[in-house]
């Protein structure tokens, strides 16, 4: 056999399909398209008149946007959206403003009972949401936050994930680094802002993007904490919303893919990131 013939044959034993290969992406196919047809009938309902709404053609025979523009022109949802994005954002800032300096304490500093915060820390994640809300209830109305943006946001400005994710590449950045800014002279503030800082982006962008989806699609807590409608975060104004609406489903469905459209463009924009925070996160860990 010819040096040609024989590379010929290792190249198509390279790339031979395997039967287990096409079961795989075939299940992750189905999988996909079951996860995605809810999002696409939703979208799908928002762009049809009250009459076509029980026509279950994927695309619309008569597309409109009259139904964004009523919803639109509604000051109430408008007012919930920006609840939602002040909160969201305000929440994110935090996050990545506390659980990184917690986080680069605990990675760089040796102290007495380092080890023993952090544990108590990682704790708190077992703890299930639903066992802290009494607590942060009764806190919230000894301290007269309830029915106030502080009331919504106290409980999420500062996490144990955040904490968790952002000591683990806190870890990894060169102590050599930070002493050569000591000896220039600058503080420790300085030396975790100017030089950690910037070596851990990818921790960062994930942190900040699981914060802000997180905090964006809230319900549980900003629906116990508010009476008030008009400090309503955009999830509870939907429920009241729909309620409102019982009978107009492109109307609900309208406002719910309006509710989605800011959390498809950032999970499209910055997935790389996501799966990059996420793969090194666990690598480091």
């Amino acid at each position: 056999m010819t040096t040609a013939s024989a590379s010929a044959t290792t190249a198509a034993g390279k790339y031979r399909v395997r039967p287990g290969l096409i079961v795989a992406w075939t299940l992750l196919f189905i999988g996909g398209v079951i996860m995605i047809m809810p999002l696409l009938f939703m979208f799908s309902t928002s762009l049809k008149s009250a009459g076509q709404v029980y026509d279950l053609r994927l695309i619309p025979a008569a597309p409109t946007l009259d139904n964004y523009i009523r919803v639109l022109s509604d000051g109430r949802f408008v007012r919930w959206f920006l609840n939602s994005s002040l909160i969201a954002v305000i929440v994110t800032a935090s996050c990545l403003f506390f659980d990184s300096l917690v986080a680069y304490t605990l990675a760089k500093f040796n102290f007495a009972g380092r080890k023993i915060i952090f544990l108590a820390i990682l704790s708190t994640l077992m703890i299930p949401t639903e066992m802290l809300v009494i607590p942060w209830y009764l806190m919230s109305s000894k301290f007269g936050w309830l029915d106030s943006y502080w009331g919504i946001m106290f409980p999420g400005m500062m996490t144990a994930f955040g904490v968790f994710l952002m000591r683990q590449f806190f870890k990894t950045v060169p102590n050599d680094f930070l002493e050569a800014a000591r000896v220039d002279g600058l503080n420790e503030f300085q030396i975790w802002w100017k030089i950690a800082m910037p070596l851990v982006t990818p921790a960062l962008s994930a942190l900040a993007i699981f914060t802000f989806l997180g905090n964006w699609t809230a319900f549980f807590w900003p629906l116990i904490v508010t009476t008030d409608k008009d400090l309503y975060t955009l999830p509870v104004g939907l429920s009241s919303f729909a309620v409102e609406q019982s009978i107009q489903w492109e109307m609900i469905m309208t406002g719910a893919a309006i509710a989605t459209i800011p959390t498809l463009l950032i999970f499209l924009f910055f997935q790389r990131y996501i799966v990059r925070g996420v793969m090194l996160g666990g690598v480091k860990g």
